[in-house]
């Protein structure tokens, strides 16, 4: 087999969303195999090791986190050489498809999960509440899942007013309760923004043995994105399927948002709604003294103007 699969080279920016579709179809078939879920899903195989990583993505973020299209879970598993099982969906659809239960529900009875040492299922937001409900076909799996979502039934999350529309979905039938679907994980890790009230309450459902859950601060939405950009994902996923994520170690990782602009950015917007300017002073230093960001650069002097002035008076007073 290839080292390097290089139709998952194609950029989305280059072909349409079919035309991207049939590449990956072509790489199933030539590595593992390809197998469409009605009209909104499609699952794609590529074996290349004794660690399958399971993972759920869609369409529009495999196009919106790199300009090279490939898909997340081969990007997390060409460290380790290892297979991956994606199911990818046309838009957010939380993977509640009859088509999708069946397909997972045949891997089950194929024994396909027996081949693999270990298998670990990863998703963020509504695919992290996909990794979390199906991994229950999969015994003795290890989960990760990003800012995921426990269900969308109203009569348990009334409060998430974000997916309204989608409350016409099943979420009470088979797969549907993701913090019940965990029960037979080996273990699960959930990663949230604390800030962000009803993520942080998405994930407090999550709360049972066997079941970690790291906080995230100031992340935000796109947290998966965040996790790449800062060149921390891997680590994360890897450090999860072996067993080694632990406070200290997410720390570690987390550690380097320090070198993330992005996260300054958004600190710093956090810091002016709290109304702490010297705290904005404090991170608006670091950014330009870090990263140089002459907008940031202007916005500092005028705060350090701003706080001269302030002072000036009152040393006149004394």
């Amino acid at each position: 087999m290839q080292d390097q699969i290089e139709p998952l080279s194609v950029t989305l920016t280059d072909l349409r969303p079919s035309q991207w579709l049939q590449e990956i179809k072509s790489v199933g078939e030539t590595y593992g195999f390809f197998e469409p879920l009605g009209k909104a899903h499609n699952a794609v195989f590529v074996e290349k090791g004794d660690t399958l990583l399971v993972s759920f993505e869609t369409l529009p973020a495999i196009q919106a986190l790199t300009d090279i299209a490939r898909l997340v879970a081969c990007e997390l598993v060409k460290v380790r050489d290892g297979s991956c099982l994606t199911v990818i969906s046309n838009r957010d659809t939380w993977f509640r498809d009859g088509e999708v239960y069946g397909f997972f529900d045949q891997l089950t009875d194929d024994g396909f999960f027996e081949d693999f040492d270990k298998v670990v299922f990863y998703g963020a937001g509504p695919c992290g509440y996909a990794a979390c409900a199906f991994s229950v076909a999969c015994p003795g799996a290890t989960v990760i899942a990003l800012e995921p979502q426990a269900t969308l039934d109203p009569r348990l999350t009334e409060w998430d007013d974000r997916f309204v529309e989608m409350r016409k979905l099943d979420f009470t039938s088979r797969y549907g309760f993701a913090p019940d679907m965990l029960e037979a994980s080996d273990s699960a890790y959930v990663v949230y923004d604390p800030q962000e009230r009803l993520d942080a309450m998405h994930a407090a459902l999550f709360e049972r043995t066997g079941v970690a859950r790291f906080r995230a601060r100031h992340f935000g939405g796109g947290m998966q994105a965040h996790f790449m950009q800062m060149g921390a994902l891997s680590d994360l996923v890897h450090q999860a399927a072996d067993g080694d994520l632990t406070p200290a170690s997410f720390a570690q990782l987390y550690r380097k948002r320090r070198q993330h602009v992005p996260y300054i950015k958004k600190l710093i917007a956090v810091v002016e709604k709290a109304e702490r300017p010297y705290a904005v002073e404090a991170v608006c230093a670091y950014l330009v003294n870090s990263f140089g960001a002459p907008r940031y650069r202007r916005k500092l002097n005028n705060l350090r103007a701003a706080r001269e002035a302030e002072q000036t008076p009152k040393a006149a007073e004394a």
